[in-house]
C-alpha cells in the first residue's frame, strides 16, 4: 500500500465549486473518497489510508505513534493539549511516525500542513492566492484537470549539474515539495514554510552521549523498538537482507516479530555484490531460510519505467532492476510490507575521512584527540602520522562544499544558478566539521524515498530513517562511531549480541559497480540514441561531441564514468514519460 490523498485548499474560503461534482467523480474512479469538510479543506484519501482528526479540528494522514510505541489515538490522548500551536508542537517534539497533519485556523483563515521529520508521507503542492492542492501523487491533482504537467527546465538544468541533492524544487512547474520536518502555512495572501525539527538540536553539547555503552544502548532501544512497533502492524513483511550491517540490524529485530518474515538477498551474475554468505547468516539467526535471486543481465534500458507519479527525474536503471525484483519477490510471498537498512550508513556514522578525530580534537581536547587519530589509523589501515596529517588538514580547512558541480558531458555554454540550500544546512557558526557532513548526508538521504518503489500495494519501512532512531544517532558524537578502530562503531555495540560474527565484524562491502557495467557495455548503442535525439539534447542541456566520443570508445577497466551517462539517462528517460 501506499499514502494517497488529495486536499483542496481554499484559505481564502473563494472555493468555486462549480467544478467539484466532476472533481469528486473522477476521483471516486480511482478508489478515492472524500473523508474531510470545512471551509477552507476538502480531503480525500483512499481507503487504505490512515486517517484520523485531530482536537480542536484538521487531521492526520498516516501512521501516527506515541513515544512509548504504540498507536496513537489523537482524540483520546491528545484532547488536553487546547491549541493547535500546542498540538503541533507536542506531536513532532513528543510524537512519531509517518504522517501529515493539516491544521486550519477559521479565524485566521490560514491552513497549516506539516510534514513528519521521516518524510513517511509524501507531499507535494501547487498554491496560488491561498487556494490549490496538496497532495501525495500528483496524478490525484492531474485527473480532475486541477493540474496540467509542465517541465521546469531550469530545475532540469540544476539537477544535471548537482544530481545528488534534495531541495524543494521538482521537475514539474509550479509543484513544491514540502520538505521532512517541515510545515506550510496557505494565508490569503501568503505562502510560507517553517522548519519545525533540525537535526542540530541533537548534537549540541548538552545532548551529547559521553560513552560508548550508553550511546549503544540508546540506539539498540530506538532502533528495536520503532521496527517493534511497525512490526505489530504489519501482517507480512520481505526483509530486503543484503548482508550488510545496516540490513542486518533491521532483520535482527524481527526475530520474534508476530508477522511473517521472509528474508531476501539480490546477487548479480557478475561479481562484486554476492553476499549471500553474510545474509544467509542473519536468516538462520532468524529461523528462517534466505531466498535469494540474481538480478537480470538483459534488461533494457528502454524498458525502465520511472515510479508512478514521480515529480523529479531520480530513478535510474539498477534501482528499476531492484525494485522490478523486489516488487515480484514481495509479491509472491504475499508480503504486505518491505523493510530495508536504506540510510543506515549515515544514521550509524560512518565518515570515510579524518572528520571525526578533528571533532575529537575540538570537543575533547588533546589528549581525547590522540585516541580518535588511533581509531582513525586503525580504520583505514595507515600510519598514525598519516593520520594526524590528514586531521590536522581537516582541521585547517574550512566546512566542505555542500554541492559539488558536476559539469561532464554538459554543454559547456549552460548556465546554471546555484542550488537551492536545504534547510538543515543553515548549520551554526561552532558546528563540527563531522556533524556538518553527517546532517548533509542525511538531508540527501531523503532522495531514498524517491528512489525506491516495491508497487501500489504494499508499504515500505525504511526503519532507520524514523524520528526516534535518527535523534538517538544524532547524539552520538562523530568520534564514538569509529571507536576501536571500526567504522559505525556505536551500532555494532548496540547489536553485538545478536549478529552473527561474520557480519559483525566484516569490514567490506558488495558494489554493484560490475553490474551496472554490464549493463552500460549491452545497452550503450540504445543510450547513445535516446540521448543524441531526446528532450535534453533537443533543450542544448548537452555537449553531443563529448557524449559521442565516449560512447564510441571501448570503456577501460575500473573506470566509473559511465555511471555519469546512466544518470543522464535516468533523467532523459523521466522526461520521456511525462504525458
Amino acid at each position: 500500500m501506499s499514502y494517497r490523498y488529495l486536499a483542496l485548499i481554499d484559505a481564502s474560503r473563494r472555493w468555486d465549486g462549480t467544478n467539484l461534482p466532476e472533481i469528486q467523480a473522477r476521483l471516486r474512479m480511482t478508489g478515492m473518497r472524500e473523508c474531510f469538510t470545512s471551509e477552507s479543506i476538502r480531503l480525500f484519501i483512499s481507503a487504505e489510508t490512515p486517517c484520523q482528526p485531530l482536537p480542536g479540528g484538521g487531521f492526520a494522514i498516516g501512521h501516527l505513534f506515541s513515544r512509548t510505541y504504540s498507536p496513537l489515538d489523537a482524540i483520546d490522548q491528545l484532547s488536553a493539549l487546547s491549541t493547535n500551536k500546542r498540538l503541533h508542537e507536542h506531536i513532532v517534539d513528543d510524537c512519531w511516525g509517518e504522517y501529515l497533519l493539516v491544521q486550519s485556523d477559521a479565524e485566521q483563515g490560514a491552513v497549516t500542513i506539516t510534514r513528519d521529520p521521516s518524510g513517511g508521507v509524501p507531499c507535494v503542492y501547487s498554491i496560488r492566492e491561498g487556494s490549490g492542492f496538496i497532495t501525495s501523487n500528483i496524478s490525484l491533482a492531474a485527473r480532475p484537470g486541477l493540474y496540467r504537467k509542465r517541465i521546469d527546465w531550469d530545475f532540469i538544468a540544476q539537477c544535471l549539474t548537482y544530481p545528488n541533492i534534495k531541495t524543494r524544487r521538482t521537475a514539474l512547474a509550479d509543484v513544491t515539495e514540502l520538505l521532512p520536518g517541515s510545515s506550510l502555512s496557505i494565508g490569503q495572501r501568503n505562502l510560507a514554510t517553517q522548519l519545525n525539527w533540525s537535526p542540530w538540536k541533537f548534537v549540541e553539547q548538552e545532548r551529547r552521549h559521553t560513552n560508548l555503552v550508553d550511546a549503544a544502548s540508546d540506539i539498540r532501544h530506538a532502533v528495536a523498538s520503532v521496527i517493534g512497533t511497525w512490526a505489530n502492524i504489519d501482517e507480512s513483511i520481505l526483509v530486503e537482507l543484503s548482508g550488510g550491517l545496516d540490513s542486518s540490524i533491521v532483520a535482527s529485530c524481527l526475530k520474534h516479530a508476530p508477522a511473517q518474515v521472509t528474508c531476501y538477498n539480490l546477487s548479480t551474475p557478475v561479481p562484486g555484490a554476492d553476499e549471500r554468505q553474510y545474509a544467509s547468516q542473519v536468516a538462520a539467526y532468524l529461523g528462517v531460510t534466505l531466498q535469494t535471486e540474481q538480478l537480470d543481465l538483459d534488461l533494457v534500458c528502454s524498458d525502465v519505467r520511472p515510479i508512478p507519479d514521480a515529480v523529479s527525474p531520480r530513478m535510474g536503471i539498477l534501482q528499476y532492476a531492484v525494485s522490478k525484483a523486489m516488487e515480484a519477490a514481495a509479491r509472491r510471498y504475499g508480503a504486505s510490507s518491505s523493510y530495508m537498512g536504506a540510510g543506515g550508513d549515515t544514521v550509524f556514522g560512518l565518515l570515510t575521512n579524518a572528520a571525526p578525530a578533528a571533532d575529537a580534537i575540538r570537543e575533547r581536547g588533546l589528549i581525547g584527540g590522540f585516541s580518535a587519530i588511533k581509531d582513525l589509523s586503525l580504520l583505514h589501515q595507515c600510519t598514525m602520522w598519516k593520520a594526524t596529517r590528514l586531521t590536522a588538514r581537516k582541521m585547517m580547512r574550512g566546512p566542505r562544499a555542500v554541492y559539488a558541480p558536476d559539469r561532464s558531458f554538459l554543454n559547456t555554454s549552460l548556465v546554471v544558478a546555484p542550488a537551492e540550500a536545504h534547510p538543515w544546512f543553515d548549520a551554526p557558526s561552532h558546528a563540527l566539521p563531522g556533524d556538518r557532513e553527517r546532517i548533509v548526508d542525511l538531508a540527501n538521504n531523503q532522495l531514498f524515498r524517491d528512489i525506491v518503489y516495491r508497487g501500489e500495494n504494499r508499504w515500505i519501512r525504511m526503519p532507520l530513517l524514523s524520528q526516534p532512531v535518527v535523534e538517538a544517532c544524532l547524539r552520538v558524537p562523530s568520534w564514538m562511531a569509529i571507536a576501536g578502530g571500526c567504522n559505525r562503531s556505536a551500532a555494532r555495540s548496540a547489536f553485538a549480541d545478536v549478529l552473527p560474527q561474520g557480519v559483525l565484524n566484516r569490514r567490506s562491502k558488495g558494489s554493484f559497480v560490475g553490474y551496472l557495467g554490464s549493463l552500460f557495455r549491452r545497452n550503450k548503442n540504445q543510450i547513445r540514441h535516446i540521448l543524441l535525439s531526446g528532450n535534453l539534447h533537443e533543450h542544448h542541456l548537452l555537449d553531443a561531441d563529448a557524449l559521442t566520443r565516449f560512447l564510441n570508445a571501448e570503456l577501460p577497466p575500473r573506470d566509473k564514468s559511465f555511471t555519469r551517462i546512466l544518470s543522464l539517462f535516468a533523467v532523459e528517460n523521466w522526461l520521456e514519460h511525462q504525458d
